[in-house]
């Protein structure tokens, strides 16, 4: 995910954070807070959700996250009475309220779920419930990183990553890298999904609001 806001650039993949003229440094968990911010953006994350995105499986106090929310406000010459970036929604958690701008790109392929059209990049999109997947399923019957999408020129596949309730293909239960073919439905847990690949010259796709996709 790489995104722009005011003068900065977020780059999940590069692990980077500048401000247009030098990197700005932020911890691994720092970090991490912002990226779960600007993935649910403009919705509110509760505390509850960053503790499991950033501690999973360990308990914090949390004056922890607390000291995480003003690192990341310092590195963005935030402040918690007048936010630009990061607001705190009072017992409940935080969210990001800055305006996002990402890239445009040429989609290799869409998901059509629940009326709603979903770009893919060539190579890897990981399919799953978890806010950190490549293209989120919110549906309570899919895994949190439930399955992976291949785009290549050779075609598209399907895996299913040891999910809970499982990838279905034609009411068959996938076990092992499966073709997906143009226009073929599959199944995450009960979510019905179609795919379609795009056209031989492809199809452009605007994702200059990053909060488009998550409406």
């Amino acid at each position: 995910m790489r995104v722009a806001f005011d003068r900065f650039t977020f780059d999940s993949e590069r692990r980077e954070l500048d401000d247009g003229s030098s990197q700005i440094h932020l911890g691994p968990k720092a970090f991490r807070v912002l990226e779960v911010l600007i993935e649910n953006a403009p919705r509110a994350v509760s505390k509850r959700a960053l503790y499991e995105q950033v501690w999973p499986d360990t308990f914090v106090d949390e004056t922890n996250l607390a000291g995480l929310i003003n690192e990341v406000r310092e590195a963005l010459g935030d402040a918690a009475r007048k936010p630009r970036f990061i607001r705190t929604v009072h017992g409940f958690g935080y969210a990001f309220s800055g305006e996002l701008t990402r890239d445009d790109f040429t989609a290799a392929a869409m998901l059509v779920f629940r009326g709603q059209e979903i770009p893919l990049r060539a190579g890897a999109n990981v399919l799953g419930r978890d806010a950190s997947a490549d293209v989120q399923i919110d549906d309570v019957t899919v895994s949190r990183r439930h399955a992976k999408i291949t785009l290549s020129d050779d075609g598209a596949t399907l895996d299913d990553l040891e999910s809970k309730n499982g990838t279905f293909i034609e009411g068959k239960k996938i076990s092992e890298t499966t073709p997906l073919a143009d226009h073929q439905t599959f199944v995450l847990g009960d979510a019905s999904i179609t795919f379609k690949r795009a056209g031989s010259a492809g199809s452009t796709v605007t994702m200059s609001r990053l909060r488009e996709r998550r409406r």
